[in-house]
């Protein structure tokens, strides 16, 4: 029985570390095409577009007897796509088109602090202290990233379509951990076509620009086509990444998995590197250190005010990155 349980726990670490990994070369390869003249819009509608149509029918399949309910929790999965899906990887991929890899995401996981900042706002029920020191930690961390006080003035519009994906993080974490009666497979190919759908909409409409940039892209000093990147984050950034989330999620639970989420981190500054030359200033790997204490903090502090019985259900139960 320990064995088993040991042997669930070593699939599910696997698992999450390499979902992880996969997230975290979104970042680099979107941030090729867009030097390469494509649109962040277009990239994102792609790679979401793309992930959609390799989840969806095995998400169909599983709730093929049960369409009526499905179409129930339709308004759930909506707003889902609206808010986690469209919100948080435009958000994302237009902060990475101005500022570095790493510092686009470190803004974005900031979301785990809006969540928690938008509960005390609804419940008045003031935070755990230790949740309060992470918040503290985690915004001394992001003045570092940022380097408000050096001599780079950061792109402000860039930090503003960072936090507006973290606000989309945000929504994934509420959202996801809603009780529904539709897999983890269905959820997730429905929220992602929801998302490409309102995406589509909103290029076909001339609100985002959906412009296609050049037919070969460089990586890591390379030049490479552009349908390579595409295919790159549409089946390793987005399909391999949120089924192997969803596995380690379901070996681990969800506090755990949340850990092992902030790992996405590392492997995007490593990707960055990798790909593209970028690497944070010493600074900013500070500011980064910092944050992600802050963030683990903040999951430490609403774990421990869950154990007493204070802690909203909504807090912190799908870990899975949306980057």
């Amino acid at each position: 029985m320990v064995e088993a349980q040991h042997g669930r726990m070593g699939v599910g670490l696997l698992a999450l570390v390499l979902s992880s990994a996969a997230f975290g070369t979104s970042g680099p390869f979107a941030k090729s095409l867009i030097e390469a003249g494509w649109s962040p819009s277009t990239v994102v509608l792609l790679r979401i577009a793309g992930a959609a149509v390799l989840l969806l029918p095995i998400g169909l399949w599983q709730v093929r007897h049960r369409l009526r309910a499905v179409a129930r929790e339709l308004p759930l999965v909506g707003l889902y796509g609206c808010l986690a899906v469209a919100a948080a990887q435009l958000g994302y991929f237009q902060a990475v088109e101005r500022l570095a890899v790493g510092v686009a995401l470190l803004v974005e996981y900031l979301g785990i602090v809006l969540v928690v900042l938008a509960v005390w706002a609804l419940t008045r029920r003031a935070p755990h202290r230790l949740t309060g020191v992470g918040i503290l930690l985690a915004l001394a961390g992001l003045v570092l990233v940022l380097d408000v006080t050096g001599q780079a003035t950061p792109d402000l519009v860039g930090v503003a379509w960072g936090l507006l994906a973290a606000t989309g993080l945000a929504g994934h974490y509420v959202l996801a951990a809603r009780e529904t009666t539709l897999p983890p497979f269905t959820f997730a190919g429905l929220g992602l076509g929801a998302g490409a759908l309102v995406l589509g909409a909103l290029g076909a409409a001339g609100v985002l620009p959906m412009r296609v940039g050049a037919a070969r892209v460089d990586v890591a000093g390379h030049p490479t086509p552009a349908w390579l990147a595409l295919a790159e984050l549409v089946v390793v950034a987005a399909a391999v990444a949120y089924v192997l989330g969803v596995l380690g999620a379901r070996h681990l639970g969800s506090t755990l998995a949340s850990f092992v989420g902030l790992t996405e981190v590392l492997f995007a500054v490593l990707f960055a590197w990798l790909v593209l030359g970028e690497l944070p200033g010493p600074w900013q790997l500070v500011g980064g250190v910092v944050i992600l204490v802050g963030v683990a903090a903040v999951r430490l502090g609403e774990r421990a005010r869950a154990d007493v019985g204070t802690a909203e259900r909504a807090d912190f139960d799908l870990p899975s990155p949306v980057a």
